[in-house]
């Protein structure tokens, strides 16, 4: 089997690492952002995640016709951002073992990095920490991810028939992290320029402060528990199964079961996507349930 087709057939991950220049205002060129797209194909049959949305960010166009990145790509465009227009620079590399080398050398002096992946695959979500860990390893012992811009792109939204890793899973995961999140579709372009466009602006706010960025608040929004039981609601065969309880469960058991629900997922006080739904189906299935309770 030759590279190209290794390549071609590894399944993996996608991640995109951007680095701000350092020119001043009054310089007579334009502020450069040095963006570096990694990642690789996920399989022979479909389309590389991050690859796609940089052709919708800067052709305003969906590629669908499946091209592996070998070894790097580039590509420029300008942006505003606020009262500065800003030139970037976009590195696309590939993300196999094979072009390990050529990538970690876009890791030094890097102060915004994106981590893409596919809603559809979850061998792609899972592989975010592999990405975080790469990229503390090549930084060294000196280097500090805490002074990094981090995004997290769900990919793919408009296939919600195949969607696999839900919201509430991957917004839990940046958000634990103190990461920026987005939900996109690089076939529609839903999400894209305002995920870019909140990017840039928060690169450009850490550079401007002297390359620090505000502490992020680590504590997410939601609890995993609670992102658990929505997903575990959702996925319930029947009333039964969404309260929890055992099918000839006495009445005071359904209320109780769906008092600790009502109170884990009450949307005044639960912001995990899916929360309103959820909640509104543990009301319908406790009143379905009781019907049958003599």
């Amino acid at each position: 089997m030759t590279i190209l087709e290794q390549i071609v057939k590894w399944k993996g991950r996608a991640l995109i690492a951007i680095s701000l220049g350092t020119d001043s205002p009054a310089s007579a060129t334009l502020p450069t952002e040095e963006a570096t797209f990694l990642g690789h194909p996920r399989s022979h049959f479909s389309l590389e995640p991050k690859s796609c949305i940089i052709k919708r960010y800067c052709e305003k166009r969906f590629v669908s016709k499946y091209l592996a990145t070998i070894g790097i790509d580039y590509g420029v465009t300008k942006v505003q951002v606020r009262d500065r227009e800003i030139k970037v620079n976009i590195f696309d590399m590939a993300g196999h073992p094979f072009f390990y080398e050529v990538r970690n050398e876009f890791y030094k002096d890097t102060q915004g990095v994106m981590l893409v992946y596919d809603v559809g695959q979850k061998d792609s979500f899972d592989a975010l920490d592999t990405w975080l860990a790469e990229m503390k390893q090549d930084l060294g012992p000196h280097g500090n991810m805490e002074n990094v811009v981090f995004v997290v792109c769900a990919n793919k939204i408009d296939c919600t028939k195949h969607r696999c890793v839900d919201e509430s899973e991957g917004r839990l995961w940046a958000e634990s992290k103190g990461f920026l999140y987005f939900e996109t579709s690089a076939q529609t372009g839903e999400g894209i320029n305002e995920m870019f466009q909140t990017f840039y602006a928060a690169i450009v706010d850490l550079c401007e402060n002297g390359g620090k960025r505000p502490i992020p608040n680590s504590s997410a929004s939601f609890t995993k528990e609670q992102a658990d039981t929505i997903r575990r609601i959702r996925n319930s065969k029947d009333s039964w199964d969404m309260l929890g309880v055992k099918p000839g469960a006495s009445r005071d058991e359904v209320n109780k079961a769906y008092r600790r629900l009502a109170v884990l997922l009450h949307p005044d006080k639960c912001m995990a996507p899916g929360s309103e739904d959820a909640f509104k189906a543990v009301v319908n299935a406790r009143t379905a349930v009781l019907k049958n309770i003599k």
